[in-house]
């Protein structure tokens, strides 16, 4: 059976128990990879602290090699090299990724997280997963007095990203490089940046920058 805990923080604790089935992937995945993270990924946002974040990445949940294995969102898998790449571009990072959590790459204005905190098995949540860590989600939103703009990586988190804000997913549909206005928030969905989607041409370099352009011109407006 599912249990509980009190929701009092944007953070999971390390071992959330929450999830069924990501708990018993965790357990395995501890067994496999003892020396990777295996834990609730917690969201990273610049050093200063919260008060500097005004653009908030939202993903759909760590990757068994790459945030599970490292800790930080989006580190050790094809999705990081794109998504910190365009950051550095757009301003959003500086220093240097090299897939590393001690490496010398910093967020600017910025923060990145995952609407699914564990990583799931085959890399894809099941709705009850999405769901329950919804709470998080909108306790993370809440600390970003700032925040302004969200940036939604993929359909998954950008319906989660609209319950979290009490939106009618119909009424605010995804597609890529689209802008909806929510809650006093710009939302712009754009498509994951997933080596299959990269592959296959769903989504190109130049459309994922057209995404940050359109995030750093609202930001400078």
């Amino acid at each position: 059976m599912p249990q509980s805990i009190e929701i009092a923080s944007a953070e999971p604790p390390q071992g959330c128990p929450l999830c069924p089935r990501l708990v018993e992937f965790r357990r395995q995945n501890e067994v496999t990879y003892p020396h990777f993270f295996n834990a609730p990924v917690p969201t990273w946002h610049p050093q200063v602290g919260p008060e500097a974040v005004r653009l908030l990445v939202v993903g759909l949940a760590p990757g068994v090699k790459g945030a599970n294995a490292t800790g930080r969102p989006f580190t050790g898998d094809f999705a990081g090299d794109l998504l910190y790449e365009t950051l550095v571009a757009h301003g959003f990072a500086e220093g240097r990724y090299e897939a590393d959590p001690d490496d010398s790459l910093k967020l600017v204005d910025c923060a990145i997280t995952n609407s699914v905190r564990c990583v799931p098995p085959q890399n894809k949540p099941v709705a009850a997963e999405v769901n329950t860590c919804r709470a998080f989600l909108e306790k993370t939103i809440e600390r970003y007095e700032n925040l302004t703009i969200l940036v939604t990586l993929g359909k998954i988190a950008h319906d989660s990203l609209l319950r979290t804000l009490g939106a009618r997913v119909v009424a605010h549909p995804f597609g890529h490089d689209r802008v909806h206005e929510v809650g006093g928030y710009t939302i712009i969905s754009s498509y994951h940046c997933s080596r299959y989607n990269t592959n296959t041409g769903v989504l190109t370099q130049e459309m994922f920058n057209a995404v940050f352009t359109r995030a750093r011109a609202l930001l400078t407006s």
